[in-house]
């Protein structure tokens, strides 16, 4: 007899679970920006129990690991309101000068650490208005004078332009404006500043309006001297369906980048002169990047054999070595089913962030070498929960009536001794992910957990529009967000039920952000489509009105839903047909809202005028809004009383009780 099955059988969403909302809050420790120089490994990390205020950790062979700055000093940029790499090590550990440059939340101002505890002081001027010059994606000069990054300069009557300077290190213009150089302008948009290692060029990455940077990027190149700013030239992309990034010099006289020209995202060799023609170092139909959604992350790196460290696959990407000179590719066999594109090389020392179906996110470095060595520096969870409560995802794929294939990744309920009634299928969650031109991951999550080990199973749907699969994939969201999306998660959520996997009438669907749009627009705009589908709706900080949106939207993603629905005011009907606000009605499930006061991204009127419509029209809801939140949740206490909310949500909605 299966032990697992000689207990009574417990309703699905009453199983007790060791994995309270506390513990996922807990895991919510961002690591991010993992460098590397000379055997000491820096990264960034958020601290949920400190109000998400982030420190830069350095890790040295002899004393481990150590947060580099204390309250009140937060590392975090806002450009894009995105941000990015926000810090970067600078000076020489062989003199003891080593330290910092990074970027200060409150006032967006780069500053440098001083030697013997003094407080850091600051590189670049005070702006005119709080937070109107911001900085991010940080490069060393070649002679280690200046950082280069991208500025985002906000002007008077919301003007905002960007270009790529330099900032002496000396701090001399802190006082001196005039001391910041222009080195790059001409554009809405840069990324990837990258000098060649003799210190005479610049590489970049750049775009326009109404493009994002998965649309139509260029690869420019040029020079580096006191003769003012350049435009540069273009030597890769230009087209208006190919979008390029991360350069990186081979040496003086070639680069690195990527490329999706051929429909996925591969590596080429490109020539800086633009004379000769970039060479794919491995044509594949997959991926070797993921959108560029953050400025600072690197997918590949070059180790000091001249190999490529890389990250490839479709859906999750994992880490191998490609050989530029044959293309031979050969993966990495090192205990991390999942690498995120963040990696940067210390001779032929990989660092990364990396994980798996039971491994938190980590900091890991690797020795490429004959020793083959695999260290884990830090982990987004210490204490991991017994891999008995966690879910084993299991890839699979559904087909519309077109036979279009919609990618997901199942997290059936599990637990090591409870499980439901006999021939009673359990609860289901659809989890979509924010974007919409991102992707969800099988590292572990223990907000998904949180569910699964109640006995509520979670598909998380790689909706038409999500990274990953190529650009074929990706734009089948083009002119159709809202319609696309909430198809794909309607087909998931009715295949299972139809395969007896899940419960048709205790579906529930959630999601962050564009996510939030989604599962919003499948219980109004989607029920003349598709019919009631679902029984519960929750929207973390989600859309509810994009014209509303397009008016309100940061200058990053101001032109975003050009592509995603019209450009306005042509596309003003579709906008109305398609937005949530203005379509809840009889059939509307009970919606759960869930909101940051002070986000920018999606502001908190986006859900405070849905309230009203759900409350004119009898709709049972909950509201909650987050002092001090932004886009996305970041402190410990606004993680917990969310998590447990929607957890009370759905036993109220679906029918069960918790054993909490």
């Amino acid at each position: 007899m299966d032990p697992s099955r000689s207990s009574a059988p417990l309703p699905y969403g009453s199983w007790p679970s060791p994995i309270d909302a506390a513990t996922v809050a807990r895991a919510r420790t961002g690591l991010d920006f993992p460098l590397a120089a000379d055997g000491h490994v820096w990264w960034q990390e958020a601290l949920p129990d400190e109000d998400g205020r982030t420190t830069v950790v350095e890790h040295t062979p002899q004393g481990g690991s150590r947060a580099l700055l204390a309250a009140p000093w937060d590392v975090r940029s806002r450009v894009h309101e995105y941000g990015g790499l926000s810090y970067l090590p600078v000076g020489s550990p062989a003199d003891a000068s080593r330290q910092i440059v990074f970027v200060h939340l409150p006032d967006q101002r780069i500053y440098r650490t001083e030697p013997d505890g003094r407080p850091p002081r600051p590189l670049t001027p005070c702006p005119a208005a709080p937070a109107a010059l911001r900085y991010a994606d940080f490069a060393l000069a070649a002679d280690g004078h200046e950082v280069y990054c991208v500025r985002e300069t906000h002007g008077e009557a919301g003007a905002i332009t960007r270009a790529i300077v330099a900032v002496p290190l000396d701090g001399s213009a802190a006082e001196d404006p005039a001391a910041v150089r222009e080195l790059a302008v001409g554009a809405d948009f840069f990324a990837h500043p990258t000098p060649s290692p003799d210190g005479r060029r610049l590489a970049w990455i750049t775009w326009n309006h109404p493009d994002m940077p998965w649309d139509a990027t260029e690869l420019r190149v040029g020079p580096v001297d006191a003769a003012g700013p350049t435009t540069g030239r273009t030597v890769l992309g230009g087209g208006a369906r190919e979008a390029v990034q991360a350069p990186c010099w081979r040496d003086a006289h070639a680069l690195y980048a990527v490329s999706d020209r051929s429909g996925w995202w591969n590596l080429y060799e490109v020539d800086p002169d633009g004379e000769l023609p970039p060479r794919a170092l491995r044509p594949a139909a997959e991926e070797f990047a993921a959108p560029l959604w953050e400025l600072g992350g690197r997918p590949f790196a070059q180790l000091a054999d001249g190999r490529l460290a890389v990250v490839h696959g479709r859906g999750d990407q994992r880490l191998a070595l490609l050989d530029p000179k044959d293309g031979t590719l050969t993966d990495v066999d090192c205990g991390y089913a999942v690498f995120a594109p963040a990696l940067c090389a210390d001779r032929n020392t990989v660092v990364g962030l990396a994980g798996g179906p039971a491994r938190p996110l980590c900091v890991v470095r690797l020795d490429t070498g004959a020793q083959g060595a695999v260290e884990e520096l830090r982990r987004e969870l210490d204490d991991p929960p017994d891999p008995a409560y966690l879910p084993v995802p299991r890839a699979t794929t559904f087909h519309d009536a077109a036979g279009q294939v919609v990618h997901a990744t199942l997290h059936p309920p599990s637990h090591p001794s409870a499980h439901g009634p006999e021939g009673e299928p359990p609860p289901y969650i659809v989890w979509v992910h924010g974007g919409p031109t991102g992707n969800e991951s099988a590292v572990l999550d223990l907000s998904k957990a949180y569910f699964t080990s109640r006995g509520i199973g979670v598909v998380a749907v790689e909706y038409g529009g999500s990274s990953g699969y190529g650009r074929a994939y990706r734009e089948r969201l083009k002119g159709r967000w809202g319609v696309v999306d909430v198809a794909d998660v309607v087909l998931a959520a009715r295949t299972l039920a139809a395969r007896g996997e899940a419960d048709g009438d205790r579906l529930a669907v959630r999601g962050p952000s564009a996510g939030g749009w989604t599962a919003l627009a499948a219980v109004t705009t989607g029920l003349a489509a598709h019919g009631v589908v679902f029984r519960a709706a929750t929207s973390y900080f989600g859309v509810t009105d994009p014209r509303l949106l397009v008016a309100q939207l940061h200058d990053f993603e101001s032109r975003y839903l050009d592509g995603l629905v019209g450009p306005l005011p042509g596309a003003d009907a579709v906008y109305r047909e398609r937005s949530p606000l203005g379509h809840v009605g009889a059939g509307t499930c009970p919606v759960l809202l869930l909101q940051g006061k002070d986000d920018p991204v999606v502001p908190p009127r986006q859900a405070e005028i849905l309230v009203r419509e759900l409350e004119a029209h009898g709709i049972d809801h909950v509201h909650l809004a987050f002092e001090g939140e932004s886009h996305g949740f970041r402190r410990a206490a606004t993680v917990i009383t969310a998590l447990e909310a929607e957890l009370a949500f759905y036993a109220r909605t679906l029918g069960f009780e918790t054993a909490d």
